[in-house]
């Protein structure tokens, strides 16, 4: 078989293990969150009195669904690193192994700090503790999600020695230490616009798994196969976990989801030298960010609020727009954004 039939099929097979796997024992976590108590918390009506009443009725609904996710990944790279020298490298187990220290050690590292961050925010948040019994204060989130990406900018500037950007349809730059602050502001900006897009039922996990989706196809196209795999095992689980999450969802990604993965899209996008791209290809999370950074500018500059609620999604709610029809239509904006990125990289590519 060529060789990138073969890895195709090592996706396509590594991506429904993820999904069979995931869905399979999502009822058993949907179950220990509730026998847990680990409800979801709404801010009180004088926080943020719109969401309040928008939301008043997901009080309770279980958080930390991203658990289902990054478990997932974690616990099918080790398996199949530890299996993979145990059997004969010609039989197909010996071939499902997709973890390696150029690929994808550092994101599925990455993945799974900020997840183990997220699941203490997400846990602070149910037992009331911290700043209003929201959790962790933005600014601590922020500093912590910094740190992670330094391990990150470090790994890439001193372990791999890169500090090379490239910008489409132009060229390549070879930036030296500048490398290290624009990596940590391309992996925090992303961890942030993802958290912020987690807010209804089902659209992060949609716009996350186009996201992925397209970063599988760029990955593939670069001969990077071990990092096409761990993005489709992404994809596999997050469609598992839509399963559930779809409306009404039966359980909330939480931080420990939706930061964690955002930081590993933003790892990705820089293992892929395609950061120029990203806001393309996650398109939904730009816009999202964006309408949270000018509803604050809008209140401390002209003292009153441009939408009636922030994020973009949560104003789309306040004038009287379904949530799934919400969701829907952001998931088809991020399905033509990304299909758009992933053109452009591979006519990039050609030229």
């Amino acid at each position: 078989m060529p060789l990138k039939s073969f890895e195709i099929v090592r996706i396509l097979v590594l991506s429904s293990i993820a999904f069979l796997f995931a869905f399979a024992w999502a009822p058993l976590l949907v179950h220990q969150l509730k026998a847990w108590k680990m409800g979801k918390s709404i801010r009180a009506i004088v926080d943020a009195p719109v969401f309040a009443k928008l939301h008043a009725k997901k009080q309770g609904t279980p958080t930390m669904g991203g658990l289902l996710i990054w478990g997932t990944v974690l616990f099918l790279a080790v398996l199949f690193s530890f299996i993979a020298p145990r059997v004969s490298a010609e039989s197909l187990l010996g071939h499902l192994n997709f973890l390696s220290r150029s690929q994808t050690l550092l994101p599925l590292g990455a993945l799974v700090a900020s997840a183990l961050v997220g699941f203490l925010d997400d846990y602070y948040n149910v037992k009331g503790i911290g700043p209003k019994g929201g959790g962790l204060r933005m600014r601590y989130r922020l500093l912590i999600y910094t740190a992670i990406a330094t391990v990150g900018a470090w790994w890439f500037r001193v372990k791999l020695d890169w500090d090379l950007l490239h910008v489409p349809f132009i060229g390549d730059f070879n930036i030296g230490m500048w490398y290290v602050p624009f990596f940590i502001l391309v992996i925090v900006a992303t961890a942030f616009s993802v958290n912020e897009t987690d807010g209804l039922d089902g659209l992060a996990g949609g716009t996350l798994m186009t996201s992925f989706a397209a970063y599988a196809i760029i990955a593939f196209s670069q001969g990077r196969y071990d990092l096409a795999v761990f993005c489709g095992v992404i994809l596999g689980a997050l469609l598992a976990f839509l399963w559930f999450n779809i409306h009404p969802a039966a359980f909330f990604m939480g931080d420990t989801g939706a930061m964690s993965l955002g930081v590993t899209l933003g790892i990705v996008a820089m293992l892929t030298n395609t950061a120029f791209v990203l806001p393309l290809i996650g398109l939904v999370f730009v816009l999202e960010s964006l309408s949270v950074i000018v509803q604050v500018f809008w209140k401390r500059v002209f003292h009153k609020k441009l939408l009636r609620s922030a994020p973009f999604h949560h104003h789309l709610e306040a004038i009287d727009w379904p949530e799934p029809q919400i969701v829907m239509r952001l998931w088809v904006v991020s399905m033509v954004s990304a299909a758009l990125g992933v053109a452009v990289i591979l006519l990039d590519a050609l030229m």
